[in-house]
């Protein structure tokens, strides 16, 4: 009779398992030879399916049409409302300076007091000390008041921007007070990566958290437990090492090579509409796979840090399902 193997369940990479700071993460980029921004953010809507034509070489259902699992998230513009430099100390990055524009839009005042009168009087004194930078990073937010969430407080976070200082500066002055779009970082076919915080499951016990044994009625006092969890007489155990009941979800990860089928803008709803959020309007990009996060929740994306240089699979994308997701 064949051995039954079951691997442990859970991560023990990540430690310590706590609860995210805030809904939406913060996303770490890598200086490129390209200019401009390199990271985008949008509202994850929900998972469709999208018909390809397989043309990869070799394959079983080469020159067939096949049925990927994808992903829809709802880019509508950020606003660029600032500017902040960076310069390097014996501590590290240092920030130097903070240029806001001067039109800002009334909904930052849910998210924090803006300045009524913004100083403009830094950037002729930066223009003339620009190569010395360190670094250079767009300060945007977003406008969900656009988007199929129905919400008005927008999210305000930083973008890296490619390019040495000097590059950095000029292009964040030209686009100070503007809107960025999805389709102004990335393009059809890129391979990105993608953050977010997962979906919320509370104060779970070891069984679902880590996936271990029930054990025997016979056992005394705890069946859902881990039992005997160190030797007799310690006064701790090593934390992480064992399967314990604690937090479960709603914690920040990343996920590498994600490959964009499709950007796209104008309606974009299935049948019934989206389940639990609401119409788009907007841009917005379809993602092969699926994406940590529930519905509604801020995804950050940026380019791969470990983008394939070699296509295996060659896809060429014909259309989005849009059946209705109520099975009606």
């Amino acid at each position: 009779m064949a051995k039954h193997h079951k691997p442990v369940a859970g991560s023990r990479a990540y430690w310590p398992k706590k609860r995210a700071k805030r809904i939406y993460p913060s996303i770490r980029t890598r200086a490129v030879k390209s200019e401009g921004p390199l990271s985008f953010a949008g509202f994850k809507a929900g998972m469709t399916q999208v018909k390809c034509v397989d043309n990869t070489k070799d394959s079983l259902t080469e020159g067939e049409e096949v049925i990927k699992p994808a992903t829809v998230i709802e880019c509508p513009p950020l606003m660029v409302c600032g500017i902040k430099t960076y310069i390097k100390d014996h501590d590290g990055l240092k920030n130097n300076a903070t240029i806001w524009s001067e039109k800002l839009d009334k909904d930052l005042d849910r998210r924090f007091k803006v300045p009524k009168k913004p100083d403009r009087s830094k950037v002729s004194v930066i223009d003339k000390q620009a190569e010395k930078l360190a670094d250079v990073r767009l300060l945007v937010h977003t406008k969900p008041r656009g988007s199929g969430i129905g919400k008005k407080k927008p999210e305000v976070f930083e973008l890296g921007i490619g390019g040495d200082a000097a590059a950095k500066w000029n292009y964040a002055k030209e686009r100070l007070g503007s809107e960025l779009k999805v389709s102004d970082v990335f393009r059809d076919g890129e391979w990105i990566d993608v953050s977010s915080v997962t979906t919320g499951k509370g104060f779970q016990g070891p069984v679902k958290r880590f996936g271990i044994k029930v054990r025997p009625r016979k056992h005394e006092k705890k069946r859902r437990h881990t039992g005997v969890i160190g030797t007799r007489g310690v006064a701790r155990v090593l934390p992480g090492k064992i399967a314990m009941a604690g937090q479960l979800g709603f914690q920040t990860r990343t996920e590498f090579n994600k490959r964009i089928i499709s950007i796209g803008s104008g309606k974009l709803t299935p049948k019934g509409g989206w389940l639990r959020y609401g119409e788009i309007d907007n841009d917005y990009i379809v993602l092969r796979g699926s994406v940590p996060g529930p519905k509604k929740r801020l995804i950050m994306m940026r380019k791969g840090l470990r983008a394939r240089s070699r296509e295996k699979e060659n896809l060429e994308f014909k259309e989005i399902i849009l059946d209705s997701q109520q099975g009606a």
